[in-house]
């Protein structure tokens, strides 16, 4: 048994928003779209591509598309991150026996671009991203997962979230939570 501190990656380590949705409007320009950077930041944010471009697009060829192109683009515009020096301060203060795992509905690839970008992917002892998981947050499915793997109790883990959906899903796994507001 291990213990655990679970990360959510977009909005709680980082601050992602620019990167995504500069990624997504370049993405959604090369199929004739426009995205208004309000309308991002209110419905789009946060969530998975399939809950959102369905709105934008009409066709599930253009939405896979949009979604490769925005995952190809990601890494270009990482330095409009923002890194949360607090939290990464907080990680490697933790004591040895914690393992420490992202679990994010962010692609493997954009996980591991943001990761090596800020050179911090050594923190981290494994990930759960949207290629392991079948149903995203509000599920608890992704930590419910690095749980188990690590054989950690509910009482022997904690979640750190910044999204309503992401602190939803954390408090269902009865592990104690930490929510991110701002850094």
């Amino acid at each position: 048994m291990s213990k655990l501190a679970l990360f959510d990656l977009d909005g709680t380590l980082f601050n992602t928003e620019d990167v995504n949705y500069l990624a997504y409007s370049k993405a959604l320009k090369e199929v004739g779209k426009e995205m208004d950077y309000q309308y991002y930041c209110q419905y789009c944010n946060g969530r998975k591509y399939t809950e959102f471009l369905p709105q934008i697009l009409s066709n599930e060829q253009e939405i896979q598309q949009v979604h490769r192109k925005k995952k190809e683009l990601y890494a270009t515009f990482l330095d409009a991150a923002k890194i949360n020096t607090h939290l990464f301060q907080l990680i490697q203060s933790l004591p040895k026996e914690y393992k420490i795992v992202i679990v994010t509905t962010a692609s493997k690839k954009n996980t591991m671009d943001i990761l090596e970008h800020f050179q911090v992917t050594q923190l981290f002892d494994d990930m759960i991203t949207q290629e392991d998981i079948v149903h995203t947050k509000p599920n608890p499915e992704g930590f419910l997962k690095a749980m188990e793997k690590y054989q950690a109790s509910k009482e022997e883990t904690m979640i750190f979230e910044d999204s309503e959906v992401g602190i939803l899903a954390a408090k269902k796994t009865g592990a104690t939570v930490f929510k991110i507001e701002q850094f």
